[in-house]
Order: structure tokens, then sequence, then C-alpha cells
């Protein structure tokens, strides 16, 4: 999950300003460092979904947890402030991108030790795009939670009104299909939605064209042949009005439901209950589908969240407790099903509650995927792209000439900020 982006330099700028101070109060109220209370921050808009697997902890070890509910929006920065301050939370819930540039600031816990002696904890029980984002130069600093990947979306129903029974396999077919679909469908139907705000989504395209968009020089390679032509590819359904310039602000239901201005798009897990709830659909109208192949693969992004244990915790015993706690399969089930949030335990998938066809789906695609490359400046990055994508497909402008300029901007941000 990635959440707003700012990075540590950033902060200091902002202490210099002046601004640090009610920061830094509103932070030191979160910590439990005076009480014998773990305090766990958790990103979202309500703790209603691990409020009753928190009960469950403190009635078995007696250890009290606060849990303190911060909606993403915000999260980053109280993560920001705490890190700055060294005081704040015990456990933390880290969205994926973000764990690099807490490591560089020497911000949390390195568990590697824990991670190699607790079998709860080691790797091998967990999908391998999501134990990569808690490993940062051979050492371990978090543990995965839950996870996430982008899947293809499709109205099963429109599709077969235009002669085709399966979801598009291939980048090639993706066109075909979509075009079809928004030339016959009348005015103001598309074939196919581009996230414009969605920072990975060119780079996903451009490792299913054979990209490694970092080399092991730590360069960005943006501006080469498989990320080039992998955007002019997104660019085309903008260009012949296969998908809209800009986001057109609907909902959900209307966007999917219905006539489907937007029969088919690439997003995460979090849109199945999203669908259901708001489209109004009958499930065999609509579909879930691996992402179609490029000229070497179909590589999606390993997303989610991770636990991880602020290092200038007074808690840690407690919050190691509570860590392994929440890690453990039957927890990690209880969790998917007051959030929807997928298990990023492997084992944890054997569970009835998820032998669905659209979930066992993204299962599937959990195998072909795996995280942004692990370094703190890629959130900026990707901001970055979502600029440059604006460009390309709003200004129509030449997508080598953008992504020249993405090139720059990202190897000037590494070098900059070692």
């Amino acid at each position: 999950m990635n959440i707003k982006k700012w990075t540590i330099g950033t902060l200091i700028v902002i202490v210099a300003g002046g601004g640090f101070i009610a920061l830094n109060e509103a932070a030191e109220k979160d910590t439990s460092s005076k009480t014998n209370a773990v305090t766990f921050w958790y990103g979202g808009d309500g703790n209603d979904a691990i409020k009753p697997i928190i009960n469950d902890f403190t009635k078995e070890t007696g250890i009290k947890v606060k849990i303190q509910s911060i909606p993403w929006s915000q999260y980053n920065d109280k993560l920001l402030t705490a890190a700055a301050s060294k005081s704040g939370p015990d456990l933390i819930d880290m969205g994926t991108t973000s764990v690099p540039n807490y490591v560089s600031s020497n911000s949390l816990l390195d568990i590697t030790n824990e991670v190699k002696k607790d079998t709860n904890l080691q790797p091998n029980n967990f999908f391998k795009g999501n134990v990569q984002t808690t490993k940062i130069s051979g050492r371990y600093y978090g543990v995965p939670w839950y996870t996430e990947t982008r899947v293809l979306f499709y109205r099963k129903d429109l599709l077969q009104k235009i002669g085709y029974n399966e979801p598009p396999k291939t980048w090639n077919e993706l066109y075909t299909v979509a075009k079809k679909l928004s030339e016959r469908r009348g005015k103001d139907t598309y074939g196919f939605n581009i996230d414009p705000a969605e920072p990975t989504y060119g780079f996903m395209l451009a490792r299913q064209n054979g990209s490694t968009l970092l080399n092991d020089k730590r360069e960005t390679e943006f501006n080469q042949r498989p990320m080039v032509d992998a955007m002019t590819y997104l660019q085309k359904y903008v260009q012949n009005g296969v998908a809209p310039k800009n986001d057109l602000k609907l909902s959900i239901g209307e966007s999917f439901g219905g006539n489907a201005p937007l029969p088919m798009f690439i997003s995460g897990p979090w849109m199945v209950k999203s669908i259901q709830d708001d489209a109004g659909l009958k499930d065999n109208q609509w579909g879930v589908a691996e992402l179609p192949k490029g000229r070497v693969n179909n590589m999606s992004v390993t997303g989610g969240g991770d636990l991880a244990i602020f290092k200038y915790t007074k808690h840690r015993a407690k919050s190691l407790k509570l860590l392994k706690y929440l890690s453990k399969r039957e927890n990690q089930i209880k969790y998917y099903k007051n959030s929807d949030s997928l298990p990023a335990r492997k084992d944890a998938w054997t569970d009835r509650s998820l032998q669905g066809e659209k979930v066992q789906t993204i299962k599937k695609q959990l195998k072909s995927s795996k995280p942004m490359p692990l370094i703190k400046q890629w959130d900026e990055i990707g901001q970055n792209y979502v600029k440059a994508w604006e460009k390309i497909s709003v200004e129509n402008a030449n997508p080598q000439k953008a992504l020249d300029t993405l090139n720059r901007q990202a190897n000037k941000s590494i070098n900059t900020n070692q």
C-alpha cells in the first residue's frame, strides 16, 4: 500500500521552519512509554477489524494494547514525526514501499534474529514478494501482515456480447477487446481505464516488457526501450479514445455497474468488496483475471502491509509478542474475515473463506508479482511517474522525452540521497 510520501529529509526542513513543535506534541500524546500498554499504530479509518484480535491477545497474555487507527492520508506524516522525535508507537503497520525509508533513518528495530529462530516468522511461511519488502541489505525489519497485488477486473457479460467468453490473455488481446468495447457501445463508453494516480502502473508494464527498472549500479532504466514501448502502448489507448484521458471521477457503481462506461480496469483486491457492495451486479456478470502478458511476462506488483517495531520502543518484548501473535495463521485469517485484507501467510489460503474463484485468481497472480525496487527514493519516483503519465496522456507528450525527464529526476534523487 502506498501512503503520502515524504522523506526524513523533508521533515528536517519542517523542523527548521518551526513547524515541528505541534507535530511533536501530537506524537508524544501517542507514546505509551509512561504506561504498561503497547501502542499499535494502524493505518486505516477505524479499528473495528483489528480490535477483536487485540482483545484476544490481551486475554491470552495480559498485555494491554492501545490501538491508534490513523487515516492513510495522515499516516506517513505521523510516522516521520515519531522517527524524528524518537518517541511514538511501539508496533507499526507499515506500507511496504515505506520500509526502506525508515530503515535508512534508523527508525525500525532489526528483528533478523527473531525471524531466524521463530518458526512462525520464517520467510518461507509468506509470499516471496512480501518477504522482500521486509528485508533490506540482508537484514529483516518487519514481518508481512497482509498482501495485495494488481489484477484485471472485467465485465464478463459485456465481453460476451462482443464475442469473448474469456478475458484477454496478452497485451494485443487486451487492446483489441477494449477497442471493440469502446466502439460498439455508443457515446461516452470506453473499453479500459488507466488509473492516472497509480504510481506503479507504467513500471508494472515495463517489467512485463522486459525492464529491470533498476540496474546493478543502482541506475534507473526508465528511458530504455522496454519502458518507452510500454508507455507508448498505454498512450495508444488514450489517443484512440479506448481509455479516458482524465479521471472521470465516477464511483465504482457508476463506472463498472450498469452499462459500465469503464468495463475493464487494473486494480487491487480491495475492489472486490467495493464491486460486490456498490456495483449492483450479479456474481456471474463480472470477473477477476490475471494480468495480460506483455512481451516477457505478466508480472504484477506486490503491495500490502508489514508489521514492524519502532526502534525507540520502551516495550520491546511485549511488542515482539504482539507482532508474533498477529503473524500467526489463525489471526491472519481472522483479520481477513474482518477487513478483506488478504493474508500474507501462504498456509492461511487453505481456509474455506479464501476458496472463492476471484480470490484464488488473486493468489495465482501473487505468484507472478514482485514489489517495486526497495530503495528509499521510490515513493518520490512514483509521484514523478504520475506527473510524467499526465504529460503523456493528457498533453500527448512524446513518451521517450517524458521518460528521459523522469529518468534524470530519478537518478538525481538516488545520487543525492544515498
